[in-house]
This record gives structure tokens, sequence and C-alpha cells, in this order.
């Protein structure tokens, strides 16, 4: 018998009289579409963007109040554990001074340069705004008083504050999180080793010691810069420069700079500890912690300082000079 070609179909005979004949290929396959299960999919019933948009952001709204929460505690328990242990070992000589000293030495090397590159320009800009408003007032003496307030207030442990959290504090984050993600972490607690005490403890005494540091160079820093801009480029008096901010400048503008360069110094390091203690996810955990390390860092930072400021002025309310 002579071979049939494959591309020659046959028809199957149908089990009774009514039924339709189906073509097969000569290999036996059916090539017939097989019957749809269900009425055909409608406009109304096709899912559309706007609903997984809408379903995703009902979601996330209500996923989001939680893992804040979740992140706001778990910084504060860290906090309050780090300055526990912190007291602990100041008082029983087990303070890790040679990690203490090598962590300053980090953060002052990588937040010195830019911190006073960054100081420059702002004492300058104050001393400008101050000065022309001064001079529509007609009180063009004290823009020395309110440029130097200005700097020693808010300038300088603000802009310590962010150098901080952008250079010392991502890298913090990013060495944390490496060591997360190569299980370093979980080996040192698996040895009995406590993580607050041999990593964040060091580096939240750094960052105070850094940050108050930082502070004073750029006060000094900020002050100079506007007073050499008043003095040569808007032919100002030196000496009413000075003495108009003596007149005004007290001690306890000092004290709470520094108050706030401690507070400052220990949010970014508590900060940048607890995103990169909870890193995971691989090297993209590690980028998207240290993104949100320098982001709630400075959220953070900005809602302190208003609170210090509103607290300074109604604890000690200036009522004359």
């Amino acid at each position: 018998m002579s071979t049939v070609n494959s591309d020659i179909t046959r028809h199957v005979a149908p089990a009774d009289d009514d039924a339709p004949t189906r073509p097969i290929s000569a290999g036996g396959v059916d090539h017939s579409s097989p019957p749809r299960s269900g009425p055909p999919p409608t406009p109304e019933t096709t899912p559309r963007a706007t609903d997984e948009i809408t379903s995703w952001m009902a979601g996330y709204v209500h996923r989001h109040p939680r893992a804040s929460l979740e992140t706001v505690g778990g910084q504060f328990v860290l906090g309050i554990r780090a300055i526990q242990h912190l007291i602990v070992d100041l008082l029983t000589f087990r303070f890790p001074v040679k990690e203490f000293i090598r962590q300053s030495t980090f953060m002052a090397s990588a937040s010195a340069l830019p911190t006073i590159f960054v100081a420059i320009p702002i004492g300058m800009t104050l001393s400008i705004q101050f000065a022309l408003l001064a001079g529509q007032v007609g009180a063009t003496s004290l823009a020395g008083a309110a440029s130097g307030l200005a700097v020693i207030r808010q300038g300088a442990p603000m802009v310590s504050a962010l150098l901080m959290a952008s250079a010392a504090g991502s890298a913090v984050c990013a060495d944390l999180g490496s060591r997360k993600i190569r299980d370093e972490i979980d080996a040192m607690e698996v040895m009995g080793l406590s993580v607050i005490r041999r990593l964040v403890v060091p580096r939240l005494a750094a960052a105070i010691l850094v940050s108050t540091a930082l502070t004073g160079v750029v006060c000094f820093v900020g002050f100079l810069s506007g007073y050499l801009f008043n003095t040569f480029v808007q032919n100002g008096t030196p000496g009413t420069f000075v003495t108009t901010f003596a007149s005004f400048a007290t001690l306890s503008d000092f004290y709470l700079t520094i108050v706030k360069s401690i507070v400052f110094g220990a949010i970014v390091a508590i900060v940048a500890c607890q995103k990169g203690l909870t890193t995971r996810g691989g090297p993209a955990g590690v980028a998207n912690s240290v993104n949100a390390t320098v982001v709630a860092s400075i959220i953070l930072l900005m809602l302190v300082n208003v609170g210090f400021t509103q607290m300074y002025v109604l604890l000690f309310p200036r009522t004359g000079f």
C-alpha cells in the first residue's frame, strides 16, 4: 500500500450522524479549536488598569502606616538600648575605644571638608539677606547681629547634621547593610556577641562627637564668611558688625546649639544603624536602605529642629537686650 503524504488530511467518521466532521492531520493531531468554557470576556468583566492601580494604592495606604510605626518604634528602641549600653560601658570601662576612634576618624574625614564648603556660602547668603532687610528698615548696624545669630542658632547645627546624614550616615548604613546581607550580623548573634554593643555604640558616640565638632567649625566659618562679606563687599563697618553681635548673642544661644548638635548626631547614627541592621534583599536592598537613611534622617532632623526652636522660645523668652 502506498504511503499517504503528511500534509493530506483525512476525516474521522462522527460518532453519530448529526456530529460534524473534524479535520485531523496524518499525525493524529486534532487542529480544531477547543470549545470555550463560559461566555466571552466583556469590558465589564475584564480587569482595567485603573482598577489595579486603585487596588495597589488602597493596599499601600493600608500597609504604610503600619510600616512607619514599626520603623519609628524600632529606631526608638534601638536608641534607648544603645544609650544604655553606652552609659554602662563607660562606667565599667568596657567602651570599645579603638572602634570609636576609627569611626570618628572616618566620619570626620568624610564630612569635614563638605561641611566647610557649605558653611561659607551659607554665611554669605545670610549676610546678604539680612543686610538688605536691615537697609530697608534703616537699621544697617544690626546686620551683624542678625546674620551671626542665624548662623549660630539655626545654620550651624542644621548644616553639620545634614552633611553628617548625607556623608557619614549613608556610609554607616551601607557598612552595616553589607554585613547584614553577608550574614555577619546573624553570625555575631549566634556567637553570643552583642551587635548593639559592638557596632552601634561606637558609631553613636563617634557621631555625637563629630557632629558637635562640626557645629563649632560651622559657627566659626559661617560667622567669619559673613563678616568678611559684609566688610569687604557690602562696605560695612567691622566694629559695628562685631559689637552688635556681641550685644545680642548670649550663652544660652551657644548652649542650645551644642544640645542640638548632640541630639542631631545621635539621630543620624540611630537612623543609619537601624536601616542598616534591617536591610534585606541583597545589594539592591542595601541601596534602598541608604536612600531611606538619608531621606528619613533629613525629615526627622527638620522636625526635631522645629520642636527645639519652639521649646527654646517658650522656655527662655527674650525680655530685653
